[in-house]
């Protein structure tokens, strides 16, 4: 017994035994369902009866046009919201912490809160916003400007408003906080610096502060990347249901719940599952190509 204690207690042992719990959860929970599910995507699931048929499920994905559209969809999602909570965060959260800026821990509070809340509640809120009725809050605030009632979310163009709207409403303020806290790991001799040469505030933004907010940047975009293409709940909250007019919210994930649980095609759904982790792979790894994150160096470097 005084044996296994000491071996239980050594300081070899101790860091595997910590480990232990997380090395057992990430086998349980993501190496095993990858593994099947990647090999579901061979085959057709009937009932618990599997029959395998290559890659017959991939050659009808490349002929789907309902698959392409979602991925269509998906891909400009993701751009659309790199383009909007990678620059906008990083900017407030340098006004929060600048001078001017009084009671920093109220407008970070304020900012979080939407995170918060539920996506099925902010999809129904955003979704009574927006509904075409003359009741609703925008098509009031277009009778004020003097114009018609809208059917926001009939078209793509203003149901992706909604859309972006609501996904910048919930996550501009959890961006944010992960750049406050890359701009609190900069030192601020640096900036005194700057100051005593006679540098204004842009070219203390744009030669210190973005240089060395390189790091939180490429992973705010990173899992932006992920959630971008991962995106589902919001669309079918706002849509109420996976079925949008002419398909302009269906994303890649809706289409694989679409084949999956609705239809019982759990094998194609598989098939699409992959393709998705595939795509995010791709534009993760190009991305941290780009920004140097990862790569071959030189030698003496």
């Amino acid at each position: 017994m005084n044996k296994a204690k000491k071996i239980l207690y050594s300081q070899k042992v101790a860091p595997f035994v910590f480990s232990l719990p997380f090395c057992i959860s990430l086998l349980v929970f993501w190496l095993y369902p990858l593994v099947t599910g990647i090999l579901m995507s061979f085959q057709t699931v009937d009932f618990g009866v599997t029959t395998w048929v290559g890659f017959q499920h991939y050659k009808k994905l490349s002929a789907d046009p309902f698959f392409k559209t979602a991925v269509f969809n998906s891909v400009e999602y993701m751009v659309l919201t790199l383009l909007l909570l990678v620059p906008i965060p990083m900017l407030l959260a340098v006004l929060i912490e600048s001078r001017i800026t009084k009671a920093r821990g109220v407008w970070k509070i304020i900012m979080y809160i939407p995170a918060l809340t539920s996506v099925v509640i902010s999809g129904m809120l955003f979704r009574l916003m927006f509904s075409e009725g003359d009741g609703s809050q925008m098509n009031q605030l277009m009778h004020l400007l003097g114009q018609s009632s809208i059917p926001w979310l009939k078209s793509k163009g203003t149901g992706w408003v909604a859309l972006l709207l609501l996904c910048m409403w919930r996550w501009t303020g959890v961006n944010m906080l992960y750049f406050v806290s890359g701009l609190n790991g900069i030192d601020g001799a640096l900036y005194e610096s700057a100051d005593i040469d006679g540098t204004n505030p842009w070219q203390k933004f744009w030669y210190i502060t973005l240089p060395l907010l390189r790091p939180t940047t490429v992973y705010v975009i990173t899992i932006s990347v992920f959630a971008g293409l991962s995106m589902f709940l919001e669309s079918f909250m706002l849509w109420n249901g996976n079925s949008s007019p002419k398909n302009i919210g269906l994303t890649i994930v809706g289409y694989l719940y679409k084949r999956g649980i609705e239809t019982n095609e759990l094998g194609y759904a598989c098939a699409v599952g992959v393709v998705l982790m595939i795509i995010a792979l791709v534009i993760n790894f190009i991305q941290l190509f780009a920004t140097g994150t990862i790569g071959f160096k030189k030698k003496g470097e």
